[in-house]
């Protein structure tokens, strides 16, 4: 504890850490929630009528009705939702296996480690065009613009295993392939950070149990039923709170596979997420939109934590 004679030091050392989040954090926060109440807030009309900070107009929720009623935004958070309830327990699961086998080998356990951890460090928009072109038809036949000249590398291995090319995100393609090739890309690219925090509460469990379960002759399988998973459930937990707060801002992932269209060629739109329609909200000026959207995501990101805390408190074992 600092004496209370020298507490204005430590005020003075925190004032410029404190100055920026509250210009850059606490104002935003303060500013997007009143405009979200602002009925019709526009940029072009508070210009024109000399009401930068939105006073003229009135106190409302009508920017949450039209929000909640746009057919748009709804189908932003049917993409937001299902990319969340499709990924976080998938991603989870996989980090948890790979966890438990890297800790498990000796010889080259860094290298792995390190291997497996690189997406993490790796931009987001960068890996997407990664995905992009392995999923990507790369051309089509000139002859027959029905037939592709190179359906890409995935393509290319399902037709080496005797299977037909699919048309993953190019223009035609399906829904469900375009939800499948970014499934594919957010699993892979939330594994790194969900197999560290594993792999560390791993190294941290208590030997004694592992020995026990191996005089016993324990199965592998209970082993990790029993000793490692609620050894790791808080961990566990942690990773799933955090994976559903991260899933339901999804954004950065669906530009680097689509791009600024969020969706293939002749769909634009179809991959569109709750941050994406804010996104479009601000670049037209309806920051009474944006905000009411933002808000609209906060509510929904907080009572998923809500729940997840309250089924962690039940069957997280500390």
């Amino acid at each position: 504890m600092v004496e209370s004679k020298h507490q204005w030091k430590a005020w003075l050392y925190l004032s410029p850490a404190l100055v920026l989040l509250a210009i850059f954090t606490v104002w935003p926060i303060i500013n997007s929630t009143v405009s979200a109440f602002r009925e019709g807030y526009n940029g072009y009309i508070a210009a024109s009528t000399g009401s930068i900070f939105g006073g003229d107009f009135p106190i409302g929720f009508a920017n949450f009705k039209y929000v909640a009623s746009y057919s748009k935004f709804v189908d932003c958070l049917k993409n937001t939702v299902l990319l969340c309830v499709l990924t976080v327990p998938l991603s989870t699961v996989l980090a948890l296996l790979i966890a438990v086998v890297l800790n498990s080998i000796k010889p080259l356990r860094r290298v792995f480690q390190t291997i497996y951890f690189l997406p993490y460090v790796t931009n987001s928009i960068a890996i997407g065009l990664v995905f992009s072109s392995m999923f990507n038809i790369v051309g089509l036949n000139p002859v027959d613009i029905n037939q592709s000249v190179s359906v890409g590398i995935v393509n290319n291995v399902i037709v080496a295993l005797g299977g037909e090319a699919i048309n993953w995100m190019n223009q035609g393609s399906s829904y469900w392939a375009n939800m499948a090739v970014m499934v594919i890309y957010i699993v892979w690219n939330a594994l790194p950070f969900k197999i560290l925090i594993l792999l560390g509460g791993l190294q941290s469990v208590n030997k004694q149990y592992y020995d026990a379960a191996k005089v016993d002759g324990t199965p592998k399988w209970r082993v990790l039923t029993r000793i490692t998973v609620p050894m790791l459930s808080p961990m566990i937990a942690y990773v799933v709170i955090t994976g559903f707060i991260g899933g339901f801002k999804e954004y950065s992932s669906v530009v680097g596979v689509f791009g600024e269209d969020m969706g293939p060629a002749g769909a634009s739109g179809r991959l569109n997420t709750i941050v994406g329609y804010v996104y479009e909200a601000i670049e037209s000026q309806n920051f009474g939109l944006a905000s009411a959207g933002s808000l609209i995501l906060f509510a929904i990101i907080l009572a998923v934590t809500i729940v997840n805390l309250y089924v962690s408190n039940k069957k997280v074992h500390y």
